[in-house]
Order: C-alpha cells, then structure tokens, then sequence
C-alpha cells in the first residue's frame, strides 16, 4: 500500500513527463494550427497562438475563448488539436516504467488528452505496456475536461471498479485535485517550481517533481 491506499490514479500530462516551457509553446501552437488551419478561425496563427494563452491562463483551457465565437465544438477541436499534438517531443523520465512497477499498488491513468494522443505519448514515455488496458480519457465518458464537477471520477472509479476512498489521485494541476477530493479519492499534486497551491486544503500531499512523489512513495513501508 501507499500512504495507506491500494490504487494509484495518474494524470498523464506534464504528471509522467514534464512539460517544459518549450515544450508547452509547442503545445500552443498546435492548438493555435488546428483552430485556424482545420477549422477556419478567421485569424493569423500568431494572434491566435496569443489568444489561446489568454484562454488558458484565464479558463485553463485553450478553446474556450473560441468555442462560442466562432461555433466550434469541444470535440472538433479536441480530435484536430490532438491528431497535431507534437508528442514526439516529450522528453521521457530514466527508468519510469520500473520505478513504478515497483509500486505496491494498482495502477491506472485518467487524462484529459484523447485516447488517440495518450496511445502515443504512453509509448513515448516508455508505459504503455504498463497501460495499454488501463488508462482512460475523458472522452470516453462524454467529456473533454476533468475541472468541471466530481462526477467524471465517481464514473471512473465505477470504470475500474474501485471505491474513491481507496484511490490516490495525481495531478500536477490544482483544479482537477479539488473535484478528485469531492470525489473521495486521496489527492497528491505533482509541481515543478514553487508549491503555488499550498494553501489549497483539498491537497493532501504536494512533491516537487514526479520524483518527488515516487521516492516518498517507494519509501513508504
């Protein structure tokens, strides 16, 4: 068991690799390519590279300023963001996959990317063997987003066959812990520079670096 559970849920992007700065400019700009080149937004790619950061920082979530305006679907952009999603260059960690098969726990991966992109970036970080039949995305429940209310992970748990109060959920991003917690799952966030969500309470743990959180983990006994 870690910390006191028996299944370990992980989000998958920038939680088993780390998005870089260039790495997420990259991701911008592919978003910013599937609006404008497959989906006729009216703009240059620069400005609406520039635009989709706003949407980010402001919605954590790169569409949404698009959505409406410009009568695009969650899904039409999901599938043409994802299809150009440059996951060849994610950078992947030494020896992953058996630093966590030495974990005392069942394993699962529930992200916000498509199951056509989480294919591929589980192979280019060395785990989709690990995976291949237990990971999930958030289309497969009907959803493109994991921040909006606890019931896509009472629906997971209900996938996998798992009670919330057995499951450590994590996520390097704070407003998908909070409904993981509402949820019932035990929730650890995964950062990279300084803990900016420490005054969060439905945090329960916080490491720097998924590091971090697998030697605390494999110390554990």
């Amino acid at each position: 068991m870690i910390f006191g559970k028996n299944v370990i849920i992980w989000d998958l992007d920038n939680t088993l690799y780390c998005e870089t700065p260039e790495f997420a400019d990259k991701l911008d700009e592919a978003m910013a390519q599937a609006l404008v080149e497959d989906l006729g937004v009216p703009m240059s790619l620069v400005d609406c590279k520039a635009r989709v950061k706003e949407s980010y920082r402001i919605h954590r979530d790169g569409g949404a300023l698009f959505y409406k305006p410009y009568h695009i679907s969650q899904k039409e952009l999901s599938d043409a963001y994802h299809f150009r999603k440059p996951v060849e260059l994610i950078v992947p960690y030494d020896n992953l996959a058996s630093r966590m098969a030495q974990l005392e726990a069942e394993q699962f991966v529930f992200t916000a990317s498509n199951r056509y992109a989480s294919e591929r970036i589980l192979k280019q970080i060395g785990l989709y063997e690990m995976f291949k039949n237990r990971f999930y995305s958030v289309e497969d429940f009907g959803q493109f987003n994991k921040n909006k209310d606890a019931e896509i992970y009472l629906q997971y748990c209900r996938k996998i066959k798992k009670d919330p109060c057995d499951c450590i959920f994590v996520d390097d991003s704070y407003s998908n812990l909070e409904y993981a917690k509402q949820a019932g799952m035990t929730t650890v966030r995964i950062y990279y520079q300084n803990n900016s969500a420490k005054d969060k309470t439905y945090i329960d743990m916080a490491f720097k670096g998924l590091d971090g959180f697998l030697t605390a983990a494999l110390n554990d006994k």
